[in-house]
């Protein structure tokens, strides 16, 4: 089957919201996206709104019947929005306030009772859950015992390791994380800070299922659009496995 490809369009909606215009439209993109070979639209609503808006969620869940993708904190009203749209499946990813983006996995070190909620409605609700994780084995084991499907895990470190040595150091990380979270029976999922120079080990991780991939794709689609975007980076995963 390969390794799938998710595009997360969330920066589209950046643009969009910076003029609070209608333009340009992050559900046309999630088309273009998929026409060119993505398997996967990812969306992250976040509880500021700052980039994608409920509406979005709703637009893409009538024009995708598959392959859709939300990325939710574990709030009990932003869980409750994804129940509604009823995705594919939801990732539950840690939020800050004032952060730029996300940073790091969850927190599975402490109370685990609000995941824990969150994961059971999900998945009472007919959605797959996967939970966004550092490449800890402590951190994918509780993933495993909450009840998670998949665990996505955080490439950040990864994406932002130069040097040979070091990066392989952080490849290592990955497969043994990797490796645990299939013994446990979790779908693999990676993402965060992947563009078109370091996506290739990643894709070459044993048992890598889906790779999440939205700023890299975006930030180049400026200069030559989302549909060849799309392509050279499912081309290069590809190339990878």
């Amino acid at each position: 089957m390969g390794v799938k490809l998710g595009v997360n369009i969330d920066h589209v909606a950046t643009l969009r919201q910076a003029r609070q215009e209608v333009d340009p439209d992050p559900v046309m993109a999630a088309r273009v996206a998929r026409g060119a070979g993505a398997d996967i639209i990812v969306a992250h609503l976040r509880q500021d709104r700052r980039h994608i808006q409920e509406k979005d969620l709703h637009d893409l869940r009538k024009l995708f019947k598959s392959g859709l993708h939300l990325e939710l904190s574990q709030a009990s009203e932003m869980i409750g929005i994804g129940i509604k749209v009823k995705p594919d499946s939801v990732c539950i990813v840690p939020e800050k306030a004032g952060e730029i983006t996300t940073r790091g996995g969850l927190d599975l070190k402490g109370d685990l009772h609000g995941i824990e909620k969150a994961v059971r409605r999900l998945k009472e609700a007919g959605i797959g859950v996967s939970l966004f994780v550092d490449p800890e084995a402590e951190s994918v084991r509780a993933a495993h015992k909450l009840g998670a499907d998949a665990v996505e895990l955080c490439t950040d470190v990864y994406a932002k390791t130069f040097g040979k040595h070091s990066q392989g150091a952080e490849i290592e990380r990955l497969e043994l994380a990797g490796y645990l979270a299939n013994e446990l029976g979790l779908e693999l999922h990676a993402g965060h800070g992947l563009d078109y120079t370091n996506v290739g080990a990643v894709a070459r991780i044993a048992h890598m299922a889906c790779l999440n991939i939205g700023f890299s794709i975006i930030s180049r689609s400026v200069f030559t659009g989302i549909k060849v975007a799309v392509a050279e980076m499912k081309k290069l995963i590809a190339a990878s496995v």
